[in-house]
């Protein structure tokens, strides 16, 4: 699996890429925590449950109907939250379910039991290029852990970076293109449209300013 460090690495992303109108500070919080709630299943070694049961590391708990549960009852709280209550349900359950993703993307252990409790087979992507973490701290604070580490800031936090860098530009020419027109133009369905075009404009001018 990733490190705790990384998995909540997507909901971020997202949630600074989009900006606290549509992803409020406490949304995105609980967005970070849900990112990491599946591995609260490595108490299944404490208790005796084998790693390859549906119960055990990597079962239930890392599947898409764990996902949609979780960010259902999250998003009840909607209120709390900030926000109505589908941008709650889907920002939560990609934030939850990208865990069990991610780790489809590791080279160790079993695989995810994605799609539980319609099937226990554990999937993996066809690559898998990030390093599984060691589950023993003592492990982890080893050169072991600096691998991982290095590992996902190549394959996670890399391209993360580039997805949020990518949206904050998508709305500052969104922002941009509004300045000066009337407030019926600013939230017409073409506004998506015309942030891409802004935004290719920005790269243009700084292409010509190299």
């Amino acid at each position: 699996m990733p490190t705790v460090f990384t998995h909540p690495v997507v909901p971020l992303a997202i949630g600074l890429g989009l900006g606290r109108k549509l992803v409020p500070a406490p949304l995105l919080m609980c967005g970070v925590i849900g990112s990491v709630l599946p591995d609260l299943d490595v108490i299944a070694f404490r208790i005796g449950i084998p790693y390859a049961a549906e119960f055990g590391h990597r079962g239930f708990s890392h599947s898409l109907l764990f996902a949609f549960v979780v960010a259902l009852l999250f998003a009840c709280f909607y209120r709390f939250l900030q926000t109505n209550f589908l941008r709650a349900f889907l920002f939560l359950f990609i934030a939850v379910s990208s865990h069990g993703v991610l780790d489809t993307l590791t080279n160790g252990g079993l695989g995810i039991a994605l799609l539980w409790p319609w099937s226990e087979h554990r999937y993996f992507m066809p690559l898998h290029p990030i390093e599984v973490s060691p589950l023993g701290m003592s492990r982890f604070l080893s050169e072991r852990g600096l691998v991982v580490l290095k590992s996902e800031f190549l394959w996670v936090w890399l391209p993360a970076m580039a997805a949020t860098s990518t949206m904050i530009l998508a709305r500052l020419a969104l922002t941009l293109q509004s300045i000066g027109q009337p407030k019926a133009e600013r939230f017409s369905p073409n506004g998506p449209f015309r942030a891409v075009a802004g935004y290719l404009d920005i790269m243009r001018l700084y292409k010509r300013r190299q």
